[in-house]
């Protein structure tokens, strides 16, 4: 029996197993094709991208805790962020390697909400980081005499536990409205992890109220947080067109651009995927759009925030020569 051959008998099983229930107890992640070489080859590629992930976004938080130069709040949250990005990474990209190589790309009911929640969570999370982190930047350039004060420990770190509590309520509501729906059609999900609006795509309930739910509240917290950057950005660009310095305007230049071109991504991503008047689709498009902003940007965030920051790469020569000598 060829490899097409027992995946097709495999998934036969499990449409078999599925036309004698009511209800789905179990998930097929189809993913990007059939073509076992091609997943082989999809295989090595998003392996080599998780690796680098944990390893750039560990390093990073590493980097930062060990290196008293980084100890203040503008690296506390980049640390932060690259913890998020890691587990991030970790919750959809696991499964996803081993759906490649496997026949059984089947996913459990419970595994499917577990997903789900943790992989919102991360997402709302880091939206709300971006936010708090241009917060910061506006109060490190516009008013930087009171910096350590503005900034201190009783302001940051309850702005990183808000973020924190406010996308695990954001998660549990939609896993919640979206698993009180009914599976009794399909359970074939048309992407490589459990998405909502692929799930939304497969369901025999009416969806409408989901979709207006994915709207509003995705389109609330894209909408909010990134208002809190333009107006953080507006501030911080009439701070640099009153600096007299050109090495200073250069210094503000370098760390913003960098939080800029991270923020205008992620956003971009997220605001295509799920704020439209339609987002219970589940087209090979919106399956590549979605693996960006999972599993490609928790890769580029290290190298946008380390090698656009001078502080961040002074850091990473002094930590390489003591590894070295």
């Amino acid at each position: 029996m060829t490899e097409m051959e027992g995946m097709s008998s495999y998934l036969d099983v499990h449409r078999i197993h599925l036309t004698n229930m009511s209800e789905v107890t179990v998930f097929i992640l189809m993913g990007f094709t059939d073509d076992f070489d091609l997943q082989v080859i999809l295989f090595l590629l998003f392996l080599g991208i998780y690796l680098f992930t944990l390893i750039g976004n560990l390093g990073l938080v590493i980097l930062v805790i060990g290196n008293s130069q980084l100890h203040n709040p503008m690296y506390y949250f980049l640390s932060v962020l690259s913890s998020l990005d890691a587990c991030y990474s970790t919750v959809v990209t696991p499964k996803m390697l081993v759906n490649f190589l496997s026949e059984d790309k089947s996913i459990s009911y419970y595994g499917c909400i577990t997903q789900m929640l943790l992989f919102v969570s991360f997402g709302s999370t880091e939206s709300f980081l971006l936010a708090a982190m241009a917060y910061d930047r506006y109060v490190a350039i516009y008013n930087p005499l009171l910096y350590s004060v503005s900034m201190s420990p009783r302001v940051y770190v309850p702005l990183i536990i808000a973020s924190y509590a406010g996308s695990i309520l954001h998660a549990t509501l939609h896993t919640v409205a979206t698993f009180s729906l009914s599976f009794c059609a399909s359970n074939e999900v048309k992407h490589v992890f459990c998405d909502i609006p692929p799930l939304l795509a497969i369901s025999c309930s009416d969806t409408h109220i989901n979709q207006l739910l994915l709207f509003y509240f995705v389109g609330s917290i894209e909408i909010v947080t990134i208002l809190i950057v333009l107006v953080s950005y507006g501030f911080i660009l009439l701070a640099i067109v009153r600096m007299h310095s050109a090495e200073g305007r250069r210094k503000v230049f370098s760390t913003c651009g960098s939080h800029l071109t991270g923020v205008s991504i992620y956003h971009g991503t997220i605001l295509f995927m799920y704020v439209r008047p339609n987002p219970n689709s589940a087209s090979q498009h919106d399956m590549i759009v979605s693996i960006f902003y999972t599993i490609v940007i928790p890769m580029l965030n290290p190298i946008i925030y380390s090698l656009r920051n001078k502080d961040v790469k002074q850091a990473m020569k002094k930590c390489l020569r003591e590894i070295i000598l």
